[in-house]
């Protein structure tokens, strides 16, 4: 039986590679220049690369063009906005202040700022200061207003993956590209997935990092591309070699789907390791402006 099945199939690859009256495949070859190579690379490789980019940026001075997308197909609405001017500032472990303005009148529309603890957000055109605890979940049904500047915190500064740290390495391929992906894991009384780190096998550079909560949520799926060389401020000035990680995304994309939002950043400046002082994140209540505060009871306050 199994002979007659394999003198079947043999005849029906031999039927279709003649075409049966008319060709059904077509032969596409790559020069040999144009063929992406796949790199190797044992976990170990891999852990280095990725903590040494890690540990490599201490802090991000950029100025970027945000575009920010909310709703999705599964909330029924999908709403553009215009790009924004941003003047970002983190600094580890968890600082971080953007300052988005209209690009052509240089009007602020917001002003944000997180010390990993509470943020802080002003809103000039409407004369609100929302001030929150990070760990605050969704608030508004209008995705746009749950933008916190906390969000933007993982995919700028790294987290460093520490040897007590389970992690499991596996490929994944599809017609594009293929990856290397490692997958931390969060212990405690039930093992869950903590984060994920792909590579690209053709650079094994770093193109995307997702970040998972309890059962298995995901919080932020963060791409990166355009890897450009930079070197930081301080390294710069003494005329040294570059002690950080050498390159940094020029592009990075930025989902929410629990707070149903997406930012597109494209990086048009960058300095690394600048010391940027304690005030750069302060981030204080504009006079008049209507203090609201998420998380509490009542929310709202008036100042």
């Amino acid at each position: 039986m199994g002979r007659v099945l394999g003198c079947l199939f043999a005849a029906t690859l031999a039927a279709i590679s003649c075409g049966c009256g008319g060709a059904v495949s077509t032969k596409t070859r790559l020069p040999i220049g144009q063929r992406p190579i796949a790199r190797d690379a044992t976990k170990e490789e891999l852990l280095g690369k990725y903590n040494a980019a890690a540990e490599g940026v201490k802090s991000v001075n950029a100025t970027v063009e945000l575009r920010p997308t909310a709703g999705s197909a599964y909330s029924g609405v999908i709403e553009e906005y215009h790009e924004v001017k941003v003047f970002l500032l983190a600094a580890r472990p968890e600082k971080i202040r953007m300052i988005g303005q209209v690009a052509v009148i240089g009007k602020t529309v917001f002003d944000m700022a997180s010390d990993g603890e509470t943020f802080r957000v002003s809103i000039p055109p409407k004369n609100k200061f929302i001030v929150g605890n990070v760990a605050a979940e969704r608030v508004s049904e209008k995705p746009i207003e749950n933008l916190r500047p906390h969000h933007l915190v993982d995919a700028l500064l790294w987290p460093v993956v520490h040897k007590a740290e389970t992690v499991l390495l596996e490929e994944f391929n599809d017609e594009n590209a293929r990856y290397y992906v490692l997958t931390v894991l969060r212990g405690g009384y039930q093992t869950e997935i903590l984060r994920k780190i792909w590579f690209d096998r053709a650079d094994l550079q770093v193109v995307r990092l997702q970040t998972f909560g309890p059962k298995g949520a995901l919080l932020s799926d963060a791409r990166f591309s355009n890897w450009q060389p930079v070197i930081g401020d301080q390294e710069r000035v003494s005329g040294s070699a570059p002690a950080g990680p050498g390159a940094f995304p020029m592009a990075i994309s930025i989902a929410r789907p629990h707070d149903d939002y997406k930012l597109d950043l494209r990086v048009l400046k960058v300095m690394l390791n600048e010391d940027l002082p304690a005030d750069r994140f302060k981030l204080e209540q504009p006079s008049g402006s209507e203090l609201v505060r998420v998380g509490e009871p009542g929310e709202k306050t008036q100042p």
